[in-house]
């Protein structure tokens, strides 16, 4: 299957933040956030209507490149979430993705976009500038 359209996630314990590419654009944009407790009925909703081919999850990962316990959990999250959404999943880093999104939302006064989905924009942008053979499947 070839990968068209594709949605980025910066997944939290409260908030998720959502963004989308065209991977002929390859340029990401931040898109919404959500509640991450009742997340999966919309963003099945967002990937019917945008014609979703697949899904890129920020992996958060100590400055030492091993797992935390945020990344654990997030991990089991990407496992649960496999059972609801039939589409593939992708990781990409997510190292300082928060801090450059806020830097981001400080400069840009004008920015409707919280933080989160500024993030999830960040890593899906991230992994569209990363060779198709370093993507890691999850």
């Amino acid at each position: 299957m070839e990968i068209q359209e594709l949605l980025g996630l910066d997944v939290g314990q409260a908030r998720t933040g959502v963004a989308r590419a065209s991977m002929y654009a390859r340029l990401s944009e931040p898109f919404t956030t959500l509640k991450t407790k009742d997340i999966y009925q919309q963003l099945q909703k967002i990937i019917t209507a945008h014609k979703t081919d697949a899904i890129v999850v920020g992996l958060p990962r100590a400055q030492s490149g091993k797992d935390t316990a945020q990344s654990i959990w997030t991990r089991a999250w990407v496992d649960e979430a496999k059972n609801h959404i039939n589409k593939p999943f992708y990781w990409q880093d997510e190292s300082l993705t928060t801090k450059m999104a806020e830097a981001r939302q400080m400069s840009d006064k004008k920015s409707t976009h919280s933080a989160d989905a500024l993030a999830a924009a960040i890593i899906l942008q991230d992994f569209l500038d990363t060779p198709e053979t370093g993507r890691e499947l999850c």
